[in-house]
């Protein structure tokens, strides 16, 4: 199958650490010019090194997604070096299990922040130049917590389920133009290693990926066995490609079957 996605540019937030690394790592392997938009500039530098390793040409810049004016200076200079933006990949996610009624509002507004308000940052701040050019590939890393919820996400649950409501609009407003809006929902992730998390990671040290929480996990997939970052790149990379143009407006659940919907 060819993808055609050597030369691209392709802008993936949060794309140093976890899924977010293996994305962009996996843009880099078809030739693609990644923009790794994430706010650990060190962890950023590393994946940047691998990603050219790979035969990509790649650029870390720092950005805060919640931040407008950053968000903003990260897509000019994203221009400035490559004069075009081809793929959007909305991963920088925030999220803190908790019962709703016990979560303080502190959390609340971070997962509104950073879930929802940095992927309305981030999408409308491409879209004058796919816009202009009439070609677009817009993803978003989201979860099926947004689509049937989950216990202890209530929150987090409905910025995902936002994101998945506005994508299809997106998809019927902009359609017209070329560009293409669909959501990848992951199932439970496993890091490689302890490498590809970073320090400012949501996922720094969370206890669902100790071995007897995984081994706990398993039972619910039919598939038996948990999600690796790969999965998950491997769906983003094809729907960005060209191999996925007459594809728009959809949810992917990439969950080995935990969820069916």
């Amino acid at each position: 199958m060819e993808l055609n996605l050597a030369g691209k540019t392709v802008i993936v937030t949060g794309g140093a650490s976890h899924i977010g690394r293996s994305i962009t790592l996996a843009f880099a392997k078809e030739g693609s010019n990644v923009v790794i938009a994430d706010i650990d500039e060190a962890q950023g530098q590393r994946v940047a090194k691998e990603a050219n390793a790979l035969g990509g040409k790649a650029m870390a810049i720092v950005t805060d997604v919640t931040d407008v004016d950053s968000v903003a200076a990260m897509v000019k200079k994203t221009l400035d070096e490559f004069g075009k933006i081809d793929v959007l990949v909305n991963d920088a996610g925030w999220g803190h299990d908790r019962l709703f009624v016990e979560k303080p509002r502190a959390e609340w507004e971070k997962e509104i922040n950073v879930n929802f308000w940095g992927v309305i940052n981030c999408t409308r701040a491409v879209l004058d130049n796919m816009i202009e050019r009439r070609y677009g590939k817009v993803i978003s890393i989201g979860s099926d917590a947004g689509r049937m919820g989950e216990y202890r996400e209530a929150v987090y649950a409905g910025c995902k389920g936002g994101v998945i409501a506005m994508y299809k609009t997106l998809a019927r407003e902009l359609g017209r133009y070329n560009i293409n809006f669909n959501v990848i929902c992951p199932g439970l992730t496993v890091p490689e290693d302890a490498e590809s998390i970073g320090e400012k990671s949501m996922w720094k040290g969370q206890t669902v990926f100790t071995p007897e929480a995984q081994e706990k996990a398993i039972k619910a997939y039919p598939l038996r066995r948990l999600g690796k970052p790969e999965d998950i790149a491997n769906a983003a990379v094809f729907l960005a490609s060209d191999a996925a143009s007459f594809i728009t407006g959809q949810t992917l659940s990439v969950s080995g079957g935990y969820t069916m919907m």
